[in-house]
């Protein structure tokens, strides 16, 4: 009787194991990426800007940037930036969720990397994956305004830092 019950349970539990199965994740977003957007990637979820200690949210085509104590969700950067050029200027691209938070891991990382002007821009690649790149259709007409209530906990006073990657 036992060599029944043991040999029934193994034959149900042949039948109840599973294969070993893997499943691949491939996130590419290189048709949202603005025309001056870094070349490389095939992801990229944020662009941080070391001259301005800013950031790019790629996906939402809006700007990230320190304003009042207060990270600050734009279409536009804010005046303080007018002479700021997006197409010469450096940017570094992070797969981070929220880099803001970090924020000071960042700005010390890519302090060398402060103005560079040597970067190859989506707009200006020659290869095929950015042929048809980005263009905007529309997006970034929203005027929406999104302001996180975090403050940073170090001083924004480090003038004379540059970035390298």
């Amino acid at each position: 009787m036992k060599k029944i019950i043991l040999t029934a349970a193994i034959f149900l539990g042949c039948l109840a194991i599973k294969p070993a199965s893997a499943q691949i994740s491939l996130s590419i977003n290189i048709g949202s990426q603005p025309e001056w957007g870094p070349t490389g990637y095939d992801r990229a979820d944020y662009y941080y800007m070391p001259d301005i200690d800013s950031y790019y949210d790629v996906n939402a085509h809006q700007y990230v940037y320190f304003n009042n104590n207060v990270w600050v969700h734009s279409v536009a950067l804010p005046p303080r930036y007018s002479n700021y050029d997006v197409y010469h200027s450096y940017k570094v691209v992070v797969n981070e969720r929220a880099p803001w938070v970090h924020n000071t891991v960042y700005r010390t990382k890519y302090a060398n990397y402060r103005g560079r002007h040597d970067q190859t821009i989506i707009r200006d690649s020659r290869e095929v994956k950015y042929k048809n790149h980005w263009t905007g259709n529309g997006r970034g007409n929203s005027r929406k305004v999104i302001i996180h209530k975090e403050v940073r906990k170090t001083s924004h006073g480090n003038k004379g830092h540059g970035h390298k990657d």
